[in-house]
C-alpha cells in the first residue's frame, strides 16, 4: 500500500528544510523547493507569501524539536548538572561526525542574512537561541540565584555556538567535545558539584 502524501504545506517545509540545510537559504530557489516537494511554484506561494516567509517557517519549525532534543539528551544523561550538559555537547559532536552534517541551521541562516538584522528569520533565530539559553538558566537556577544562573547560561551558549562554528571551520567534531568539557568545568566551579 503506497504511503499517503503529506499535506502540501508540510511537503514544502520538508523540501525546504532538506535544501536549505544542504545548500543554504540564499542558494535555493523557490522553483527548486517546488520541484523537491512535487508541487508547482504557485502552490508554494499559496502557502507562503514569499521565500522570506518560507525561510522563517523553516526555522520556526526547527525551534521546538531542537530544544526538545537538548532536553532529552540532558534527561537521559547520567551524573550531575555538569555531566548532563557535557552530554549535550558530546551528542552534538556525534551528530557532527555524520558526513551530511552542516551545522546549526539557525547560525548558518544568520550568517547568510547578516546584512538584514530585522529579517523575520533572524528574529526566529534569536528567539530560538534565547529559548535554549533560558532553558539552561532555568536548569542552573535549581542551584544558583537567578543572576548567576543567567550568566552561566550565557556562557553555555557561547561555548555551544562557538563549538558549532569551530567544527564547521575545521571539520573536527572534537571541538564540540572540548567545548562540552569546558562547559562542565565552568558548571562545577559555579555549582560546586
Amino acid at each position: 500500500m503506497p504511503k499517503p502524501l503529506l499535506p502540501a504545506r508540510e511537503r514544502i517545509l520538508k523540501a525546504a528544510a532538506i535544501l536549505f540545510q544542504a545548500l543554504g537559504v540564499k542558494a535555493v530557489s523557490v522553483d527548486a523547493i517546488a520541484e523537491k516537494a512535487g508541487l508547482t511554484k504557485r502552490s508554494v506561494y499559496y502557502h507562503f507569501r514569499s521565500k522570506d516567509d518560507l525561510i522563517t517557517a523553516y526555522l520556526e519549525a526547527r525551534d521546538e524539536p531542537n530544544l526538545a532534543l537538548f532536553q532529552r539528551w540532558y534527561a537521559e544523561a547520567d551524573g550531575g548538572i555538569a555531566e548532563k550538559v557535557a552530554a549535550i555537547f558530546h551528542q552534538l559532536a556525534a551528530a557532527a561526525r555524520h558526513p551530511k552534517w552542516k551545522g546549526c541551521g539557525f547560525l548558518r541562516t544568520s550568517v547568510e542574512l547578516v546584512d538584514r538584522p530585522g529579517h523575520p528569520a533572524m528574529v526566529a533565530g534569536r528567539r530560538h537561541k534565547k529559548r535554549v539559553e533560558m532553558w539552561f538558566a532555568l536548569t542552573f537556577a535549581q542551584r544558583l540565584d537567578e543572576s548567576e544562573a543567567g550568566e552561566l547560561a550565557r556562557e553555555m551558549m557561547l561555548l555551544l555556538d562557538g563549538g558549532f562554528a569551530t567544527v564547521l571551520l575545521h571539520r573536527d567534531p572534537s571541538y564540540l567535545e572540548s567545548a562540552g568539557e569546558g562547559a562542565a568545568r565552568l558548571i562545577r566551579i559555579r555549582i560546586d558539584e
